[in-house]
């Protein structure tokens, strides 16, 4: 027996038993994503190396000329928060969160996340973010590169040698941190690289850091390529941390890629590495994340910029 059914058809029928309405017309325009969540398309000003540093200010319009218009500080340039928020209004865009680190790695007299709540809470309301994060664990107060030596290498070693205590540690003191900062308005998050992932002793020092936060004063800022880079499925994560992941690094990387736990990556464009972004973004939504900030490591294959504004068009038209 031959069906033939046509649209016109198929919707007649349907309609006879009320169920028409339930569906799309057959080629209509569907609402890219981020336009229907409502939610702005970031940047971790890191992505934008020396140009941010050099000249904040022309940066956030270049970027907000693409289409960009929410971002994250890696720290503070060195800058007032007073003038860091001064280029923002003069480009008409926002700051929503700010990568902190901790005293033994920065100089003397620099805001870090063991500044008084009251002095990180002045800084991070006149740069309008209620959101600050640790983008790295904990180092040990001697830790220096050696003249030549590979920064990569030697944050490595570091945190490989801290073993899973490091990792129960840090959790203890985020979590107070996390404490200390909610009175003022401010959450505190934690972002990973892939060095969390390595097997330790059966466990990881994700599993135990994970285990340590108090998932009601610290939230985690999920780096997926760094995630992936680790051999985790980003959005499997992304549904077993639901809720406590508030913020994503929108990052891809190439295929080539291959596991490691030592800060290494093929980096590619959003959308041009091997990362599955229909998986990934309905999970992100489904999970309540809240700031999505493209980011990209180096060695880039073309001009930053343009790096960023295929990354954005990607995610702008993207349809889920």
């Amino acid at each position: 027996m031959t069906i033939n059914l046509n649209r016109r058809g198929l919707l007649a029928a349907m309609g006879a038993t009320g169920l028409a309405a339930a569906v799309p017309a057959f080629g209509a325009p569907r609402t890219p994503l981020f336009k229907r969540i409502n939610k702005p398309l970031g940047v971790q000003l890191y992505a934008l190396g020396e140009a941010a540093q050099k000249d904040l200010g022309g940066t956030l319009k270049r970027l907000a000329a693409i289409g960009y218009t929410d971002f994250e500080l890696p720290g503070l340039y060195g800058r007032s928060p007073k003038d860091l928020r001064a280029d923002a209004d003069a480009a008409g865009v926002r700051f929503g969160s700010i990568h902190m680190g901790m005293p033994q790695r920065l100089p003397a007299g620099s805001l870090t996340l063991m500044s008084s709540p009251q002095e990180i809470a002045d800084a991070l309301g006149t740069l309008g973010i209620r959101k600050a994060v640790l983008p790295i664990p904990l180092l040990p107060d001697n830790f220096a590169v050696a003249p030549g030596g590979d920064m990569r290498a030697a944050l490595v070693a570091a945190i490989d040698a801290g073993g899973l205590d490091m990792w129960k540690r840090l959790g203890g003191l985020l979590n107070e941190r996390a404490h200390a900062l909610k009175p003022y308005g401010i959450d505190l998050g934690y972002h990973n690289h892939n060095m969390e992932f390595r097997p330790q002793g059966g466990t990881t020092g994700w599993d135990v850091l994970l285990g340590e936060l108090d998932p009601k004063l610290v939230f985690l800022e999920l780096d997926l390529g760094w995630a992936a880079a680790g051999g985790l499925d980003p959005a499997a994560e992304i549904r077993r941390l639901k809720g406590r992941i508030k913020m994503v690094h929108l990052k891809d990387i190439k295929a080539s890629t291959k596991t490691n736990y030592a800060l290494s990556q093929d980096p590619a464009e959003v959308g041009l590495g091997m990362l599955n972004w229909h998986k990934i973004l309905p999970a992100c939504v489904e999970s309540g994340v809240e700031n999505f900030y493209v980011e990209q490591e180096a060695p880039f294959t073309r001009d930053r910029f343009d790096s960023m504004k295929i990354s954005h068009d990607y995610l702008a038209k993207f349809v889920a």
